[in-house]
């Protein structure tokens, strides 16, 4: 199983738990006459309009920083035969609006950039941008893998566990993202009762006299009936 499969894995039995999509800061000050371009755009309040509009007329990360970023985050999700990558789905646009979101992840996140230019200038010397492709995954595999990187590396292994974690966030929280991993939220079935596997493995089976009361596609509209002692009656 490769690295894109566990994440999907991951994914799928977390996605609620794991996405970074919560705001705890205070409200800020109402901006006139912005236009909200981004953000979360169903459901939300006039005042958390004019706060995404806010953060979205702001800029965190410089030119030098969005590029590092869009060379990260493809090495953690890259393009697969059936899914885009994390850039294709704009997922440095959802970190800078998460860095304004949530000010606490700014200083690591900055610090994290920072370093790999100085781990770049110390092994290869120049900047990170200037790296090869294989010389850049020379330094992302010091931090990639956390039980193998060395005591020295403690800090730029958490930075780069929470890149990691807002990549995965930004992209899982697309249409894109929750197709690739099959996620179909609540969905209308057809109940036909315990699947015929399962009771065969407990030695099993449905019974009869259910059988006629299982919903079938062209009763999906009828409403249920039940009897004075509730018991199920069609």
């Amino acid at each position: 199983m490769n690295r894109r499969e566990n994440l999907k894995l991951l994914f799928t039995g977390s996605v609620g738990a794991g996405l970074l999509l919560t705001g705890c800061e205070p409200e800020q000050v109402a901006v006139q006459n912005q236009i909200l371009t981004g953000g979360t755009p169903g459901g939300r309040t006039e005042e958390e309009k004019l706060r995404d509009a806010q953060l979205l007329s702001e800029n965190f990360f410089t030119e030098e920083e969005k590029k590092k970023l869009n060379i990260l985050v493809d090495i953690i999700m890259p393009a697969g035969p059936d899914s885009p990558s994390a850039t294709e789905l704009k997922v440095p646009d959802f970190m800078e609006f998460m860095m304004k979101d949530q000010p606490s992840m700014q200083t690591p996140m900055r610090g994290g950039l920072m370093w790999l230019d100085f781990e770049a200038d110390e092994q290869f010397g120049k900047p990170f941008n200037e790296l090869s492709n294989e010389e850049v995954i020379k330094i992302v595999d010091l931090v990639a893998w956390p039980d193998k990187a060395i005591p020295e590396f403690s800090g730029a292994v958490r930075w780069f566990n929470m890149l990691r974690n807002m990549t995965c966030s930004g992209y899982f929280s697309t249409e894109a993202g929750w197709k690739y991993m099959g996620y179909v939220g609540n969905t209308p079935n057809v109940w036909d009762g315990v699947p015929q596997n399962v009771l065969d493995k407990h030695g099993l089976s449905n019974p009869e006299k259910y059988l006629s009361i299982f919903l079938k596609p062209e009763d999906r509209g009828k409403v249920a009936e039940w009897d004075d002692e509730g018991n199920l009656i069609g």
